[in-house]
């Protein structure tokens, strides 16, 4: 969008590789958003990637945007500071390559950066295999053992799932807050759509419609350890940044008693874990799926830009007082989807930017 506008745009990544975090994740990942609400601006997604684009779906369309677009790509440059430049007029970034002048910076390292292991009492002496959900790839390794997944998010219910049918013995999920959750789609209806059309609505109205839709396509799912929960979908979204359960297979599992909902991890005791209650179960495998930090604060944490979460205080269009010139995108957790507000986002940044560089062309017009 910055190119089409004719602004002269360097993409630095500290990645070898177009889609670098993408590649990363795990094997049967999915767009939990429909594909043709999910294009970039200027390509959309090939119809061959089906309905919900897999991983590897994404990663090649990453590609094929940047080279489709002629992007110019500054990759293995890692970014090691940013500040503003000694005239006031843009910002210098230090990289691993050397230093990079430039008029405006747009900062879009993503949502998922750094993954985020709490800091579980007896934790260094556990005897049983403990990871990251960052590090899961795929149920082969769990195949014949006692798993437990910690954390109710979507990462956490896939990975779950995914355990079940790549053959793990046993598969339980701890449960701290009981999460919402929602249908992919209803009566082949994707669930984006339906929240496209109810995102401007009071978020009590929302809540209301999502608990009523729950009990229709879903049912009570108190007895499984899974009640309704007190704050709904919207309230969550807005006030806690927490979107629900996009269910992909968990419904059934549980209903099926192949996952079993727990409580909460509270610790470590040897080859022990502790629950909620103090139950003590003692699994082969903990894999602790607690979700990411932005990690923005080594980069711009000292320009008053970021919220008591490391979270920026601006996105999009928006920039902060103290950071002119400064934008965010994708630091948003939207229920209409993140590929679908990027390309929003790209639109208006791209018309910020541009002005502001024909602002700058014109003062030093001027000034010759």
């Amino acid at each position: 969008m910055l190119r089409r506008r004719g602004v002269d745009t360097l993409v630095v990544d500290r990645a070898e590789t177009v889609g670098a975090s993408w590649r990363g994740h795990y094997d049967r990942l999915h767009l939990h958003t429909v594909r043709w609400l999910s294009n970039l601006p200027g390509m959309r997604f090939p119809r061959s990637h089906g309905r919900w684009v897999p991983r590897d779906g994404v990663v090649d369309y990453l590609e094929r945007y940047a080279a489709h677009h002629g992007l110019d790509m500054a990759l293995g440059r890692e970014v090691l500071g940013l500040s503003r430049s000694e005239d006031g007029s843009g910002w210098l970034l230090r990289t691993s390559e050397g230093d990079v002048h430039a008029g405006s910076v747009v900062v879009a390292t993503g949502y998922n950066n750094t993954p985020f292991m709490p800091d579980y009492p007896g934790k260094a002496g556990f005897t049983g295999t403990l990871v990251h959900a960052s590090e899961y790839r795929n149920a082969e390794s769990f195949r014949d053992r006692d798993v437990l997944v910690v954390g109710s998010g979507n990462t956490g219910a896939e990975i779950a799932v995914d355990l079940v049918e790549g053959g793990a013995r046993r598969v339980r999920l701890a449960v701290r807050t009981p999460p919402n959750i929602v249908r992919r789609q209803v009566a082949g209806l994707p669930n984006q759509v339906l929240t496209l059309g109810l995102r401007r609505m009071p978020p009590r109205v929302v809540d209301a419609i999502a608990r009523a839709a729950r009990r229709v396509t879903i049912g009570d799912l108190s007895r499984y350890g899974l009640p309704q929960p007190e704050r709904g979908v919207y309230t969550r979204v807005i006030e806690d940044d927490v979107i629900p359960i996009i269910d992909v297979g968990l419904i059934d599992a549980v209903k099926a008693g192949r996952v079993e909902i727990v409580g909460a991890l509270l610790g470590f005791d040897g080859d022990n874990v502790v629950l909620a209650g103090r139950e003590r179960i003692r699994p082969d495998a903990v894999i602790v799926a607690t979700g990411y930090r932005r990690g923005l604060e080594p980069l711009v944490g000292s320009l008053g830009v970021l919220d008591t979460r490391g979270k920026p205080l601006v996105h999009g269009a928006r920039t902060h007082p103290s950071a002119p010139g400064l934008y965010f995108t994708g630091y948003t957790n939207p229920i209409s989807g993140m590929f679908r507000e990027l390309g929003i986002d790209a639109r208006r940044i791209a018309r910020k930017v541009a002005r502001a560089e024909r602002r700058r062309r014109a003062a030093a017009a001027r000034a010759l």
